[in-house]
């Protein structure tokens, strides 16, 4: 997630570091080097320069010319002002109002609106505790309608029985009314999209605002497609005043322009963020943690939400004890393998970690993906015995569950004389945490 703008920001920020005494031209160096990094980055135009002379202006007062570690300054001024360009702070959904809440998201053919749809209903769900109603108002598209059925059942929410070639507007006005004698407080209408934006497409968007009155109109747009999507963005908030954006595909920018400049062009603030294929990858969109990320600053915040959301409490605690009396089995193993990744990707994870982003450039973190999955399949293809006590096994059995996980022998063998080592290292890791930490190191 914006590989390539963090590694634009690092170089221009080592070539500060080192320097005794900074100065103007130092300085207008720098800002230089950022206004190229942010346009390559594929933010528009106008918010770089806009961004750039902020930068500028702050960079060339009095505390960063007297200081002696002028690229902390430098830093501290660019994590503000990134922070700011993309709206400071959170903008959680506000669902204050008289259920059911209306809620449209719109956007083009391609940015995963309906699937952005049965995101949004599973986070409202778990999150906030709201009862979700899916309105596919797609009559358009082959199979959107089964697309969007198929997925509330996935989450449990229900979905309006819409039918290919009804109306959009009378759909979503039954919806509203089915919902409202049922109890359920949130309605998710699932619009139609195209290629491009177009009058057609803009009207039946507009009858459809007029007649439902939503109390939020979301765009759902692909962060991947830069700046297209700040020109996408401003052509649906002019027809149809957007409340917030949905960024889909944020885990595979590597850029960023799409993030840093839709907030400063519409005004609309950023909620959400799609992170992923799955139904729980939406995230709220925390601005400043994302300047901190892209500043290779890691985010320290979203990791422990992460994680909290991950570990039960109660199944932590149980570990401990396992780990305390050596009981630590292969079993448990699989679970924190499948618990760590529930949290996402490892490279996302990785860049939660502050300062580790310039220890894994370079990494293929995709394979090391690829060796937990094969290290959950070897664990798989063990018995419930084996998985519980791995002494037991022989060269027969490594064989039969190098077969059963598609691996090598060696491989089997290898994987389990980590496990042994890990072991150990964990059970030194509980009893030192179980005596506290020592006088001196306190946080």
């Amino acid at each position: 997630m914006f590989d390539t703008l963090s590694d634009k920001f690092d170089q221009t920020i080592r070539k500060l570091r080192g320097i005794g005494k900074i100065t103007e031209r130092n300085i207008e160096d720098a800002v230089r080097e950022v206004r190229l990094a942010l346009l390559e980055a594929d933010v528009q135009f106008q918010v770089v320069k806009d961004f750039t002379e902020r930068v500028r202006t702050e960079a060339l007062g009095q505390a960063v010319l007297a200081s002696l570690t002028p690229e902390q300054q430098f830093i501290k001024i660019v994590n503000a002002e990134l922070a700011a360009l993309m709206g400071d702070r959170a903008a959680p959904l506000n669902l204050s109002a008289p259920p059911p809440v209306a809620i449209m998201l719109v956007g083009l053919h391609g940015a995963g609106k309906t699937t952005t749809v049965a995101k949004l209903a599973r986070y409202l769900k778990t999150q906030h505790g709201r009862t979700p109603y899916l309105v596919p108002a797609d009559v358009y598209r082959p199979a959107a309608i089964e697309q969007l059925t198929t997925l509330g059942k996935q989450i449990d929410c229900g979905v309006h029985p819409s039918q290919q070639g009804a109306d959009p507007v009378a759909i979503s006005r039954d919806a509203l009314t089915f919902a409202k004698n049922h109890g359920q407080d949130v309605v998710l209408i699932d619009t139609a999209g195209r290629l491009h934006i177009d009058d057609e497409l803009m009207g039946e968007l507009e009858r459809l605002k007029a007649e439902i009155h939503p109390h939020h109109i979301l765009l759902v747009v692909d962060a991947m497609t830069g700046q297209d999507a700040v020109n996408v963005a401003s052509g649906f908030h002019g027809r149809l005043g957007l409340t917030g954006v949905v960024l889909t595909k944020l885990d595979g920018d590597a850029r960023g322009g799409a993030a840093l400049s839709v907030r400063a062009v519409t005004g609309a603030p950023v909620i959400f963020a799609g992170t992923g294929e799955k139904l729980d990858a939406l995230e709220l969109f925390h601005p400043d943690r994302m300047a901190t990320r892209i500043l290779g600053m890691g985010d320290v915040l979203t990791l422990v939400e992460k994680a909290e959301q991950a570990y039960d409490q109660k199944q932590a605690l149980a570990l401990q004890k396992k780990l305390r009396r050596n009981e630590f089995t292969l079993e448990d193993f699989r679970d924190q393998l499948r618990t760590l990744r529930k949290m996402g990707s490892m490279g996302d994870l990785l860049g939660m970690i502050p300062g580790m982003k310039k220890f894994t450039r370079g990494l293929d973190v995709g394979s090391a993906e690829t060796e937990l999955k094969r290290i959950e399949a070897i664990i798989s293809s063990m018995t419930n015995e084996e998985r519980h006590n791995h002494l037991i096994l022989n060269g027969s059995r490594r064989q039969r569950i190098a077969r059963g996980s598609g691996t090598s022998v060696a491989e089997v063998n290898r994987f389990l004389k980590q496990f042994v080592q890990t072991k150990k290292v964990m059970k030194q890791m509980s009893k030192f945490a179980g005596r506290g930490m020592p006088q001196g190191l306190s946080m």
